[in-house]
C-alpha cells in the first residue's frame, strides 16, 4: 500500500482482477465518501491509499441473505458484533438477520431496538427481516418499508422460535398484505407432525426421514398456489430437494429460490462423521437432491446464496437427537467453501458473483449495492482463487466456534473485506473498527 498528499480519492485498487455483472477485466477502482468514484486507467498519485491486489480477484460485496445471529434472547450462542465478526472475516459485507428471536421481531419497536443494537457494533452493513404472523398482518404493508427491513419472513413449518403460520389461510392474509417479496421457510407442519414417530433417538441420519423431500415440496406447492391467489411475489429460501427445483421451473414469474452451501456440499453420507452438528431444517439429505439442487444452480432456477447460518453451542449440539437443536454456523465458510466448487468446475466466477451480490440486489431491491459501478457502494470482496487453505474450528470468529467444515482443505479464500469504502479485514485480521449501517431498499427509501 503507497499513500499520496495531494488525492483526489481516498482509497485506490490497482491491479486486481474484476469481476463484475457486465464481466472480467482489470481496471483500476477509485472510492470517494464510502463510494465508487471511478472505474478505468486510474493516476495512483490521485489517491490518499493504493491497495495492490495483484493476483487478486475484485468481487461486488458478497451479500448473506439468510443469517440467525440471536441477538436478542440467546446471546450465549451469537450476538450482533460476533455474527457480524465472523462475517467479515469470511468475505461478506451486508447481511439480512432473521427475525426468530427473543422478543421476535414482528413490530416497529422490536426492529428499531435491532437497529439500534448494531449501530456502531456490527463490523458489515445489515438488514433485518420482520417476521409475519396472525397477529401483525394489519401492520404489513409499514413493517415491510421501515428503514432497515429486508422484508417479511415467514416459518410455514416449525424450526427454531416461535414463528409459525402453517394454514392456508394464514398464509394468504399475509401474502395479501405485503408488497414486497416475501421469504418463506417451507415445510408442511401437518406432515411434520404426523411423522414424528420416524425420529429415531440418538441417530441424526433419521431427521431427514422425518422432514422428508414430500413435506418440502408439499409446503412450497401450498405457497406458490397461495402467493398467485394473492397476486404476491415469494422468495423459497434453502431449497433442499430435487422435487422443488423441478416444480418451481414453471413458476420463476413469481418465485424466486434460495440455495445454501451446506446443501450443495455436505449430503446424508456425512452424518456418520458429524451426527447432530449436520442437523438443520431442512435437512441435508442424499446425493440425489444435492444433484438436483446443483441443476438448480446451472440452469438458474436458483437465485441467491445464503448461508443459514444458525449457531447453537457445542454443548447444546451434544444433546441426543431429536432434543438436539438444528442449525449450523455458516456465514464465514460461504466464499471459501463456494470458492472451492469455482476452482472445481461447478459454477463459474461470473454465476457467483451473481447469486451472491447482484442476484440479492436484483431480487430485493437493494440500493446502490451488488455491482461495481460508480455511485455504487465501495463493497468489494476480495479472494486469492489460487490459494489453498484448510477451514478450521479456531478460525471460526462466531461465539459458536465450530464449523461442519473443520478440517476442510479447501481451493480460493478471502482475502479482504470492503464495507463502503473502509478496509474491515485484511489477510485474517479485522483491520477497521465496527461500522456497519443499514441497508437501504428502493421499495422502502427514507422520505426527505
Amino acid at each position: 500500500m503507497t499513500t499520496s498528499d495531494k488525492s483526489t480519492y481516498e482509497l485506490l485498487f490497482r491491479n486486481g482482477t474484476v469481476v463484475n455483472h457486465d464481466g472480467i477485466g482489470t481496471p483500476d477502482i477509485a472510492v470517494r465518501n464510502g463510494r465508487i468514484a471511478a472505474i478505468g486507467d486510474i493516476d495512483p498519485r490521485r489517491a490518499a491509499r493504493v491497495v495492490d491486489c495483484t493476483g487478486l480477484h475484485i468481487l461486488p460485496g458478497v451479500i448473506d441473505s439468510q443469517v440467525h445471529f440471536r441477538e436478542p434472547g440467546a446471546e450465549h450462542k451469537e450476538d450482533l458484533e460476533t455474527g457480524s465478526r465472523a462475517a467479515v472475516m469470511g468475505g461478506v459485507t451486508a447481511v439480512f438477520e432473521m427475525p426468530n428471536t427473543k422478543p421476535t421481531t414482528t413490530s416497529a419497536d422490536a426492529l428499531a431496538d435491532k437497529i439500534a443494537r448494531a449501530r456502531g457494533r456490527m463490523h458489515c452493513d445489515f438488514a433485518f427481516w420482520v417476521g409475519g404472523t396472525r397477529d401483525n398482518v394489519a401492520d404489513i404493508p409499514d413493517l415491510e418499508r421501515l428503514p432497515g427491513a429486508a422484508g417479511i419472513k415467514v416459518f410455514i413449518g416449525s424450526s427454531t422460535g416461535d414463528l409459525l403460520v402453517e394454514d392456508d389461510a394464514g398464509i394468504a392474509a399475509i401474502l395479501g398484505a405485503t408488497r414486497r417479496r416475501a421469504a418463506f421457510h417451507a415445510e408442511d407442519e401437518m406432515r411434520l407432525n404426523d411423522r414424528k414417530d420416524l425420529r429415531v433417538p440418538g441417530d441424526a441420519s433419521s431427521h431427514p426421514v422425518w422432514r422428508d423431500a414430500t413435506a418440502a415440496l408439499m409446503a412450497t406447492e401450498r405457497l406458490v398456489r397461495i402467493a398467485r391467489s394473492k397476486g404476491a411475489r415469494i422468495h423459497i429460501l434453502h431449497i433442499s430437494t430435487v422435487d422443488e427445483i423441478a416444480y418451481l421451473a414453471d413458476h420463476k414469474d413469481i418465485v424466486t429460490a434460495e440455495a445454501t452451501p451446506h446443501h450443495l456440499t455436505l449430503s446424508a453420507d456425512d452424518y456418520a462423521r458429524l451426527g447432530t452438528k449436520l442437523q438443520m431444517n431442512p435437512p441435508v439429505r442424499d446425493k440425489a437432491h444435492q444433484a438436483g439442487i446443483w441443476k438448480g444452480i446451472s440452469s438458474g432456477i436458483i437465485d441467491v446464496l445464503g448461508s443459514d447460518h444458525a449457531p447453537h453451542t457445542l454443548e447444546e449440539k451434544a444433546k441426543p437427537y431429536p432434543e438436539s437443536p438444528s442449525g449450523m454456523t455458516g456465514v464465514q465458510t460461504l466464499v471459501p467453501v463456494m470458492l472451492d466448487h469455482v476452482n472445481a468446475g461447478r459454477l463459474s466466477l461470473e454465476r457467483f458473483v451473481d447469486l451472491t451480490s447482484a442476484g440479492p440486489a436484483r431480487l430485493f431491491g437493494i440500493a446502490r449495492k451488488g455491482r461495481i459501478a460508480v455511485g455504487y457502494d465501495a463493497d468489494f470482496t476480495i479472494v486469492d482463487l489460487k490459494r489453498r487453505a484448510t477451514i478450521t474450528n479456531g478460525w471460526i470468529a462466531s461465539r459458536a466456534g465450530w464449523t461442519p467444515y473443520d478440517g476442510k482443505r479447501v481451493f480460493g479464500w478471502p482475502v479482504g473485506t470492503i464495507v463502503r469504502g473502509r478496509q474491515v479485514m485484511w489477510e485474517g485480521e479485522l483491520v477497521g473498527p465496527s461500522g456497519g449501517e443499514p441497508v437501504l431498499f428502493s421499495e422502502a427509501l427514507p422520505r426527505g
